[in-house]
């Protein structure tokens, strides 16, 4: 068997890997939407949520409901906080699986110039077997003819 074709085996298991890491690169990038979209929902929130406590400070308004208000709008900013870390995480995995996805490319990329680098060498065999076969019956036939 031809050297190209056994290498096609490990050029499939090369796709294959390429194709998972592809995958999760997907996933990583749908965490990493999705914690961004967390990240606005509570920040446009907490924004309405300040625009009502100012629109409702036009009258007097209890002690204890400024500070259930400012309690509230505190334990929303530690919310936002730590949606940032999962934020940060999310785009942390994003960039190693990234990494892993290229680095699946190139070794598929590269199996694929091997082998047909292989090919290549493959056919330059074939056409110098074929050459010398032609040049053994050309001088056969010129030593029969010159007898």
């Amino acid at each position: 068997m031809l050297r190209s074709k056994r290498l096609e085996t490990v050029l499939n298991l090369e796709q294959r890997k390429e194709k998972e890491a592809m995958e999760r690169l997907g996933e990583a990038r749908k965490q990493v939407e999705a914690h961004r979209e967390q990240v606005a929902n509570l920040e446009r929130y907490q924004q309405e949520y300040r625009d009502q406590i100012r629109a409702s400070q036009q009258g007097v308004v209890p002690v204890t409901r400024l500070q259930a208000w400012a309690a509230f709008i505190a334990q929303l900013d530690q919310v936002i906080v730590q949606q940032n870390r999962q934020l940060q995480q999310a785009e942390q995995m994003f960039e190693a699986r990234r990494l892993e996805w290229l680095q699946a490319w190139e070794r598929r990329r590269g199996m694929e110039k091997f082998i047909e680098t292989c090919r290549q060498q493959e056919q330059r065999e074939r056409d110098l077997s074929e050459q010398k076969l032609a040049d053994e019956a050309a001088g056969r036939a010129f030593a029969r003819k010159h007898r």
